[in-house]
């Protein structure tokens, strides 16, 4: 089976939550959030980190997983910026069936923190 890697910059309660599934899923949306945006590199996922989720939570984490190819081309890649800010937007409706197309765990890259000053 053919994949297609993808990153998701996290904070620190959504790791928890891919960590008690076993690294296997991410969790359901809250209802103020439409959609899931995995990012297409991981250069786009420690930039999200570095320039809001560190100021505005403190932390954050850079996740890599694969993704069965042939299900992910259905979504068409979304440019939100420069030429790295490419991502995927998924239904919050639709991401229990994107996980089940999730091949292998999920992992975790980059952790990032506020410097106490």
């Amino acid at each position: 089976m053919e994949t297609i890697v993808l990153f998701r910059p996290v904070g620190a309660k959504e790791l928890e939550l891919i960590k008690e599934s076993g690294w296997k899923k991410f969790p359901p949306r809250l209802p103020e959030q439409p959609i899931f945006y995995p990012v297409m590199n991981e250069e786009y996922a420690i930039q999200i980190n570095v320039e809001w989720n560190v100021p505005a939570y403190g932390s954050g984490f850079v996740t890599k997983f694969h993704v069965d190819k042939s299900y992910i081309q259905k979504f068409e890649v979304q440019n939100v910026g420069g030429i790295i800010h490419d991502e995927l937007w998924i239904p919050a409706d639709e991401l229990e069936e994107f996980n089940d197309h999730i091949i292998g765990l999920i992992e975790l890259t980059k952790e990032f923190y506020k410097e106490n000053k």
